[in-house]
């Protein structure tokens, strides 16, 4: 099994109303792809809710393997949402292990 975990960090120019507005319509997008890619084990949307770290928006998915990990990356869909939330992206960081 593989934990695809990424965090995102917002651009500070956004409003606290556009940020919200951001991190709610990219969570709506992941919450639709398991529905759509049948690779995906679990996946999750979180917001930090502690404004005294730097990442805004955590993504945690499972995946039975990095196949199925480069599958669900280069599904047209999951693609379409990373899209939308790249103009009001500033860092992104993400990390891939191995467990169970």
């Amino acid at each position: 099994m593989i934990k695809h975990i990424v965090l995102f960090q917002l651009k500070p120019e956004l409003t606290p109303e556009q940020r919200q507005e951001v991190m709610l319509n990219f969570k709506a997008g992941i919450d639709a792809l398991p529905a759509i890619i049948p690779e995906i084990r679990s996946i999750e949307v979180n917001f930090n809710c502690n404004p005294a770290e730097a990442w805004h928006i955590c993504l945690e998915s499972t995946f039975d393997s990095l196949e199925a990990l480069d599958a669900y990356a280069n599904h047209p869909d999951h693609k379409a949402v990373g899209a939308a939330l790249r103009p009001h992206m500033q860092l992104r960081s993400c990390v891939d292990y191995q467990f169970g």
